[in-house]
């Protein structure tokens, strides 16, 4: 594991630096991003002018947080508004979200939007904050996190380093996981873990829930009727075709995060004589009845744990299920394949090319399934990429083999 190293009398606003002679401090750096470890850290505490807190995260120097735990989040929030009002000054865009220069495409729209916010994410990134050796926070008035960073790292193994942005990020998902997301399709709760895609939008699992089963699945073919949920993350579909009838379901995912949750959540709800949870890539072994897969929506890169249940570079993920599907299924089976089509609407996919893709692997359309989005940002017109977010919609395909 990667170490930064640091002084305590090495402050933001001190032109004379540590000294020679100054004890020099280290911990393991852990980022769930993947970000590098920062090479140069100062101390920064409640008298950090957020002026200058800004000009040196923006020149890579990152601010290990030595006071109050409430003025670090303030902090943070006065550095998010400076990169906001930074990135809004050159920016000339419309209220649909299409770029104002000549030329400029929605592609474009949507690579620039996601730079700034990776930018963002980068600059706000480099305020850390220190764990102790059990994964406790030592600031004033911090909250005990110790129980949210053993659900995300593990057990402790030392102090260690982590920025506040993911640290915040941590004890939400602690939040959510402890809660639940109510899923009305199952009259219940799901428990997502960190890193794990939460479903918060439901439009997926309420086409799962009303659309009618194979017709060989309702008639009970023997021996049994099966299902696969590929990329099952938390085990919210898997569950909804357990509690339809399904007798059988093998949920796939290759995440153990993802695996974790899943089992989590399949004995939350008693369904672990119905649901398998199994670790591999894509397909398990044998056939089924009814495979499903909800693959991530947009062909990008993922810069964080979290975005991979958005973004599947290449979209790798959806055409290894599509290429696989029909030795998968049971005579008179079918795939069924969740996607929104806005990665068409950003200009990421056409429409033709995901019907080449279904030729491709042997498919046929027997049917599909739409549902317009319900989620807030859908309306929210200063988003820079509404005009798609409102356009979309997310569709079931019924495929067979041609």
């Amino acid at each position: 594991m990667p170490r930064i190293e640091w002084t305590e009398n090495d402050r933001t606003g001190s032109d004379t630096g540590a000294g020679p002679d100054a004890p020099v401090h280290s911990a393991r750096w852990h980022s769930e991003s993947g970000a590098p470890a920062p090479r140069r850290v100062v101390v920064a505490d409640d008298r950090t002018k957020a002026d200058v807190a800004y000009r040196l995260v923006c020149e890579g120097t990152a601010l290990l947080w030595r006071g109050d735990f409430h003025g670090a989040r303030q902090l943070l929030s006065a550095l998010g508004r400076r990169v906001d009002r930074k990135a809004a000054a050159p920016r000339k865009a419309t209220a649909s979200g299409k770029a104002a220069a000549p030329g400029a495409t929605v592609a474009d729209s949507f690579h620039l939007h996601r730079r700034a916010r990776g930018h963002r994410a980068r600059v706000l990134g480099m305020l850390l904050v220190r764990l102790d050796d059990d994964h406790g926070l030592a600031l004033r008035r911090a909250p005990d996190v110790r129980a949210a960073c053993r659900e995300a790292y593990g057990p402790p193994d030392g102090p260690m380093v982590v920025s506040l942005r993911e640290l915040l990020g941590v004890i939400g998902a602690h939040e959510w996981r402890s809660k639940g997301v109510h899923v009305p399709a199952l009259d219940d709760r799901i428990h997502p873990h960190y890193g794990v895609f939460s479903p918060v939008r439901g439009e997926y699992v309420d086409l799962v829930a009303r659309v009618p089963l194979p017709g060989a699945a309702e008639r009970g073919a023997p021996p049994r009727r099966t299902a696969f949920d590929i990329g099952t993350g938390t085990g919210v579909l898997a569950a909804v075709l357990a509690r339809r009838g399904v007798d059988r379901v093998v949920a796939t995912d290759i995440n153990p995060r993802a695996i974790a949750c899943a089992r989590d959540n399949v004995e939350r709800l008693g369904l672990q004589e119905r649901v398998e949870v199994v670790e591999t890539g894509l397909f398990p072994a044998g056939r089924a009845t009814l495979v499903v897969c909800n693959p991530p929506w947009l062909p990008a890169r993922p810069t964080s744990a979290v975005e991979q249940g958005v973004y599947d570079p290449g979209g790798a993920m959806l055409h290894g299920f599509l290429n696989g599907l029909a030795e998968h299924l049971e005579p008179a089976g079918e795939g069924w394949l969740i996607l929104s089509d806005l990665a068409e609407h950003l200009e990421l996919r056409t429409r033709e090319d995901l019907l080449a893709s279904f030729d491709a692997a042997g498919l046929r359309v027997a049917g599909r399934h739409d549902i317009a989005p319900r989620h807030p940002r859908a309306a929210d017109a200063t988003d820079p990429l509404h005009a798609a977010r409102a356009a979309e919609v997310t569709s079931l395909w019924r495929l067979t083999p041609a």
